[in-house]
């Protein structure tokens, strides 16, 4: 089990760029008042069959070369279920795939979100071709940052260029508290 949820979604994205996503939705919704949290993903990449589906979430299966196991996605499913979750694959060869994760918030064994401002920052600095949407929604409170929209303002400027980055992470510092 990795000890944080953020290294699941770094796992994850990271899957969705592999898939050649162009687009990737992150959204976080912590929500007290029904004690969940979720973590949901979704991308414009190649895409999944039923079977595919199935076995990517057996943790002796993976696509990526000079690798015998993947453990990402069957650790995030078995954390989610650990913790009096679900756990959701909806996929469409060629479409894209959308991985659900929803947690009892509450539960005792349920990892913290870690820093997910870092994530983030991680994510954006490393997919320079795809955008990414995150949205994080706690009760009261929605925060949004979207790449596309970032870079409509920044123009010529690489998204990874160390000011755009430095802005960024300023931008989520005010924004975001880690859990």
């Amino acid at each position: 089990m990795m000890e944080e949820l953020s290294y699941h979604i770094l796992d994850i994205v990271q899957n969705s760029f592999t898939a050649g996503a162009s687009n990737v939705r992150l959204e976080i919704i912590d929500s007290d008042k029904d004690d969940t949290l979720s973590i949901i993903v979704e991308d414009d990449g190649k895409g999944m069959s039923e079977r595919e589906v199935k076995i990517a979430q057996d943790p002796f299966y993976t696509t990526k070369k000079g690798k015998r196991v993947g453990l990402g996605i069957p650790l995030l499913k078995e954390c989610c279920e650990m913790c009096e979750g679900k756990f959701e694959i909806i996929s469409e060869k060629g479409k894209g795939t959308i991985i659900k994760a929803v947690f009892k918030k509450s539960h005792i064994d349920r990892p913290p979100l870690g820093n997910i401002k870092d994530t983030i920052l991680t994510l954006i600095v490393g997919a320079e071709k795809t955008d990414i949407d995150f949205t994080y929604k706690a009760d009261d409170k929605i925060f949004n940052l979207n790449t596309k929209e970032i870079k409509k303002q920044i123009g010529d400027i690489p998204i990874n260029n160390p000011d755009v980055i430095n802005f960024i992470k300023e931008y989520l510092n005010e924004n975001l508290e880690n859990e």
